[in-house]
């Protein structure tokens, strides 16, 4: 048992450092199952760029037991959905399938993890899909948008740099890399089983022994990959991502303005998270967050308006979305930015506070209702937590965050210096500069703020979800609302 709060959660590790993590539900009729991979994009050296994206692709396109159309029909004759996505910080491949049917998921996945061909025709096939799917990214300016930010805010560094790769990138990338790439990163000790459904454990954990066998004799005792945080050693610790500011102007003939306002957030398990949560929540993360009534429901001035918050190992970032007609980019501006002004000036009034709770803990409570939603949070907490965090722990942080900690998170965070980036018609960004110049900009507050400091898919009306809050409860990986945010969209 992991934890005596987490009562159906059972953890075993296999010879090799494989890990295996399962959670009982017996009101259910079918499992989540998922192979994560401790590998993403920001483990990517240049002449990787966009190889672990690349990689998931190929995962997809056959084996030495079998054909990419095998792989796929024998999860659509038992009514199965299988799919991948790769993030900044880890990769995962995931099923669901009746219960009776979780031999053949286990048996189907892990041939892909462990047994793929990567055979030249298919690199050069699915090198014009990644391509295409590059071009997608392109032509959404809601997505080249948060890329944009992403890419200012954290520079020419993997963390900044896109998750799919470049066009460059992409058309530089060989067999020979991406294959070295795949054997590197993909072994036992950098693999975690996670499972979520109507499930025995000790069942589950000899399908994994089976399947996994030669690999996990070949690498005998190793021991479990440590997991992804703070100050912990690894490839990410060593660059170090410094956040950027200043304006990035995409310039596109569309009839809309895509405007990213923001700055770098807070790390994954920052005990502030929490405080940041519910401030964002209360800021912009619904119907009657302060910019949708100021923004939309007043003045009528954009469809899509809301703030968000994601988090890495070491960093995150916050920010605000907003897209509107060209014309009304400065009004929208101006008024998001006197927000932010206000809520570091007065903090959130004692409705608000409560308001704020009650969305981040019925987001993370309501997320939990399904089986994949439980799949992904044990792979997560095992890969870039330091443990499963018990949910009530997690309401009893939110409960616990006061106006202290609103005020102190919002003089931290939302006065730090801000990147604005932009994709719409515009051909001059001198305008824009200004909005780093306004009270929600980059204008210091005094130290004596800070005293007390700690140290969907309705998206276009209410907002896109954030990848990861670092609450320690993840929504199910669909496809993410923007890669910028730290996710590729799912391969299928």
């Amino acid at each position: 048992m992991m934890d005596s709060a987490e009562s159906t959660v059972r953890r075993t590790v296999l010879a090799g450092g494989l890990r295996v993590v399962t959670e009982f539900l017996p009101s259910v009729r079918s499992v989540a199952l998922g192979i994560w991979v401790g590998v993403g994009s920001r483990d990517e050296d240049t002449s990787h760029a966009g190889a672990t994206h690349y990689l998931e692709h190929l995962l997809f396109k056959g084996t030495h037991k079998r054909t990419a159309l095998e792989i796929s029909s024998e999860m659509d004759a038992v009514g199965g959905e299988m799919n991948a996505f790769t993030a900044k910080e880890y990769t995962c491949y995931y099923a669901r399938v009746l219960d009776a049917d979780l031999p053949l998921a286990i048996d189907v996945l892990s041939d892909m993890v462990t047994s793929s061909l990567i055979e030249p025709k298919d690199v050069d096939a699915e090198r014009n899909v990644v391509l295409e799917e590059i071009a997608m990214n392109e032509d959404d300016p809601a997505d080249s948008v948060h890329e944009a930010f992403t890419g200012r805010l954290f520079g020419d560094t993997p963390l900044g740099r896109p998750i799919l790769g470049t066009v460059d990138s992409i058309n530089a990338i060989t067999r020979e890399l991406i294959f070295e790439h795949y054997r590197a990163k993909y072994t036992p000790p950098h693999l975690v089983i996670s499972a979520a459904g109507n499930l025995d454990h000790d069942t589950l954990v000899g399908y994994v022994q089976a399947a996994f066998g030669p690999v996990l004799a070949e690498f005998g005792g190793a021991e479990p990959a440590a997991p992804r945080l703070r100050g912990s050693g690894g490839l990410w610790d060593g660059y170090g991502p410094a956040a950027g500011s200043g304006v990035t102007l995409v310039s596109r003939p569309i009839e809309q303005a895509n405007l990213v306002l923001g700055c770098e957030g807070l790390s994954r398990t920052d005990d502030r998270r929490f405080a940041l949560g519910v401030l964002n929540a209360a800021l912009g993360g619904g119907m009657s967050s302060r910019l949708f009534q100021e923004v939309r429901e007043k003045r009528g001035l954009a469809y899509s308006v809301y703030s968000f918050a994601s988090q890495h190992a070491d960093s995150g970032l916050w920010g605000i979305y907003a897209g509107c007609l060209p014309s009304k980019a400065d009004e929208v501006l101006s008024i998001c930015t006197a927000e932010v002004a206000k809520v570091v000036e007065t903090g959130l009034t004692d409705a608000e506070l409560d308001r704020g709770k009650g969305q981040v803990r019925g987001g993370i409570v309501l997320g939990l209702e399904d089986p994949s939603s439980r799949m992904t949070r044990l792979g997560k907490a095992e890969l870039v937590y330091p443990g499963l965090e018990p949910v009530e722990e997690i309401l009893t942080a939110i409960d616990a965050v006061s106006h202290d900690d609103i005020r102190a998170i919002a003089a931290e965070i939302l006065t730090k210096p801000k990147v604005l980036a932009v994709v719409g018609p515009f051909e001059d960004e001198a305008p824009f500069q200004a909005a780093l110049l306004s009270p929600g900009g980059t204008t210091p507050v005094p130290p004596d703020v800070l005293t007390g400091a700690p140290d969907g898919k309705n998206r276009h009306r209410i907002g896109r979800a954030s990848q990861d809050q670092g609450l320690g409860v993840a929504p199910y990986p669909r496809a993410p609302a923007s890669r910028g945010l730290g996710a590729a969209r799912c391969r299928r």
